[in-house]
């Protein structure tokens, strides 16, 4: 185990855990663990899911959910641009060959 990992305590829903870190990790730890905070307490305030057990498991299956889609969005977006790169160099080396005027 890495000399510079502590252990750190964090509260979620109002229960403490114990947390092994390095001291390079703890900032975005406790970023992590503000932003499931709040997921937790908005589930918790809905009123629709009761049991702390429940609560981490949904909240757990919303944000996977927020996960996926938002890679799915990128991979998208990813290959949209990677189109239009590959159109414009093609339409550059045709240009380049043929001594032409580059039309968009």
């Amino acid at each position: 185990m890495n000399d510079n990992v502590r252990p750190v305590n964090v509260m979620l829903l109002g229960k403490e855990y114990l947390i092994s870190c390095s001291d390079e990790e703890r900032e975005q730890l406790h970023s992590a663990v503000t932003f499931l905070n709040r997921k937790l307490k908005q589930m918790k305030d809905s009123g629709r899911v009761i049991g702390s057990e429940r609560i981490a498991v949904m909240t757990a299956l919303n944000i996977t959910n927020e996960l996926l889609a938002y890679k799915r969005d990128n991979e998208d977006y990813t290959a949209t641009i990677d189109n239009t790169l590959r159109r414009l160099q093609n339409k550059i080396d045709k240009a380049l060959v043929g001594g032409g005027q580059l039309e968009m």
